[in-house]
């Protein structure tokens, strides 16, 4: 299995950004897909993520801003990125894991991961 992030960049703050998360396989409705960021000098931290049911769940930090979500059809994920702060710069990182959906906010649940993109948010 392969994950190919993508979609970062530079953006104003309160400006918006949809990052893509393609697989290599048709995994994205069998497994559980996550969306992680890691900012300089600190630890990889949970943003969202998407149980093969659909049902999402958020950071709490996040409040509403971002949003998670599928296409079956193009083995990709996306996460759509609303109203921006510096503090959102980081390097985004999808990830998948099978099994059951406990314990999903932590990133040693999961098996696989994209490379990851860079997201910077500066005026």
């Amino acid at each position: 299995v392969q994950l190919q992030a993508y979609g970062g960049g530079l953006v104003h703050p309160g400006g918006s950004l949809r990052l893509s998360c393609a697989a290599s396989a048709r995994i994205i409705s069998m497994n559980h897909m996550g969306w992680f960021r890691q900012a300089p000098g600190k630890e990889r931290e949970f943003v969202a993520y998407m149980r093969r049911s659909g049902s999402t769940t958020y950071a709490e930090f996040l409040k509403g801003r971002f949003t998670i979500s599928r296409d079956n059809a193009k083995n990709t994920i996306y996460l759509q990125m609303n109203s921006l702060k510096p503090e959102d710069t980081a390097v985004y990182y999808c990830s998948t894991a099978t099994g059951g959906d406990y314990n999903l906010t932590q990133p040693t649940r999961y098996d696989y991961w994209g490379q990851g993109t860079l997201v910077t948010v500066s005026s």
